[in-house]
């Protein structure tokens, strides 16, 4: 356990280091690559998708699990203290979603096809046609959002079912993000999308909790917890709406997507509110890994004892 809290410290220390490497051979593009090869819902009679989903979602989920698995049981100690930082890393990002955040205000504050360009490379929905606060909107809609799916869950999942652990949310999860719309893919992205929300339901809450005390410190927990009574639901899926909704509403800014939502009430424009948000964020991600560095240092102490 404590080899295991040196791992989640040293692998935070890794991602703000290197960040996200470029490469194809990273090992989640390497899962966007299988999954982009058995995705492909005219591959599969209409009336099997749904059980070629299945199997295919726990198949991959199982297969990218695997060497996470066989290192974290086989590896010497001192092996796993080098190398095992590293793997965890590849299963969350954080700097890599600061830097592309930050990369879409950047590029809007130049032209505004640039920002829509920018935007395009974080969300699914068409930004062609959105206007600067909508292509802001987007951005830190994602950012806020994705401090569950891409940092905290694998955190989590590794603290409590180690390496294997965050690598299985992985793959669920970037299954999900593939595969879980409402299109051709509804049939073979079920059992990813259904997968995806029930790793994410506690991740999504811890988080909750941890952002509404962040939020207390500063004075703004009533502003906080009355987005999130108001506005959490307002997004599809039980899990992605909490982090947004009481971000939204401590750092006094809303989230709006045309024809869909609108989450938090617009005390400040957005453009002012950039910090404010990545630090929200970044704030919630820190608490949450001394919180469970910490956890796992005492649950050391009390197998010792």
């Amino acid at each position: 356990m404590v080899l295991a809290a040196f791992v989640i410290a040293a692998s935070l220390l890794v991602d703000r280091a290197l960040g996200d490497p470029r490469t194809p051979l990273h090992p989640v593009a390497l899962l966007g690559r299988f999954i982009g090869w058995w995705g492909v819902p005219s591959r599969y009679p209409v009336r099997l998708q749904r059980i070629a989903g299945v199997f295919l979602c726990l198949l991959t989920a199982s297969l990218f699990a695997a060497p996470f698995l066989l290192f974290e049981r086989l590896a010497p100690w001192y092996l796993y203290l080098i190398a095992g930082p590293f793997m965890l890393k590849a299963c969350f990002a954080w700097r890599a979603l600061e830097e592309h955040t930050r990369a879409v205000a950047d590029a809007l504050s130049t032209d505004i096809g640039s920002g829509r360009k920018q935007a395009a490379m974080m969300v699914s929905r068409e930004t062609s046609d959105l206007g600067g606060e909508e292509v802001l909107s987007a951005a830190y809609e994602s950012l806020t959002e994705n401090l569950v799916d891409s940092i905290i869950a694998p955190l989590l999942y590794f603290a409590v079912f180690g390496l294997a652990g965050a690598a299985f949310y992985r793959a669920a999860n970037t299954m999900d993000a593939m595969l879980g719309y409402r299109d051709e893919r509804e049939q073979l992205g079920w059992c990813p999308a259904r997968l995806d929300d029930l790793l994410t339901f506690i991740p999504a809450r811890a988080a909750g909790i941890i952002l509404l005390g962040y939020f207390a410190v500063r004075g703004r927990f009533s502003e906080a917890y009355a987005a999130l009574r108001r506005d959490a639901q307002k997004r599809p899926g039980p899990n992605g709406g909490i982090p947004m909704a009481i971000i939204a509403g401590g750092v006094g800014v809303r989230f709006r997507k045309p024809g869909g939502y609108e989450i938090g009430i617009p005390e400040r424009a957005l453009e002012a509110a950039g910090d404010d948000l990545i630090r929200a964020v970044r704030s919630a991600l820190l608490i949450f890994a001394l919180i469970a560095i910490a956890a796992l240092f005492l649950l050391q102490a009390m197998s010792n004892t």
